[in-house]
């Protein structure tokens, strides 16, 4: 298959699915879209779980990617997991990334075959690893107080995920809401002062 038509393939693959979500973008849609013959389409990925799968798994892989050089470069651990905060919000809202391909009603979790939900959440895992491992590297540096740093994540990560839904998929969003966000999570890592 030509590079170019696979890649005009997949690319509008992205877009649809993110604007369309799962159930509305038609293998169809996907081929008019990128001007594309239908036939290679299916000759390519099967079916569209399939392509949705490494549509999906395209968008973290360029996630992951983001998140680590973002954080790489911190002076600290508290510096790195704010890094990471900022990385992961501006990412959502960067329209290259096709981040909504993961938001707008995404059935991963509904996924036909164990391995393909295996591989999902070993990817949503590795986000979650990441911000871990930025968490116990602040408390190493005495940058973070000592805490949970799995839960410290989590919470984190879920407080991103609400934000990011609240900001790209609803209508009352206050405009300030990443900055907010990002305040937040900044004063509540602080190492607290003793008295």
């Amino acid at each position: 298959m030509n590079t170019t038509k696979k890649t005009a393939l997949f690319t509008a693959a992205k877009e649809l699915f993110g604007e369309y979500g799962y159930v509305e973008t038609t293998f169809k849609k996907i081929s008019e879209r990128a001007g594309v013959a239908l036939g290679l389409l299916t000759h390519h990925y099967g079916n569209k779980e399939k392509l949705f799968l490494a549509a999906g798994l395209d968008v973290l892989d360029h996630f992951l990617t983001r998140l680590r050089a973002a954080s790489e470069n911190a002076t600290c651990g508290r510096d790195a997991v704010m890094a990471f905060c900022r990385a992961y919000l501006d990412f959502s809202i960067d329209p290259q990334s096709h981040w909504l391909v993961l938001v707008r009603c995404s059935p991963y979790s509904d996924m036909k075959t164990k391995t393909e939900r295996d591989i999902m959440d070993s990817k949503f895992g590795q986000v979650a690893q990441l911000l871990e491992s930025l968490i116990e590297q602040g408390m190493d540096d005495g940058s973070l107080a000592p805490c949970d740093s799995r839960s410290l994540a989590q919470v984190i990560i879920a407080l991103m995920v609400g934000a990011n839904r609240t900001r790209v998929l609803t209508p009352y969003a206050a405009p300030s809401l990443y900055e907010d966000t990002l305040q937040f999570v900044e004063a509540a890592i602080q190492p607290r002062q003793e008295a």
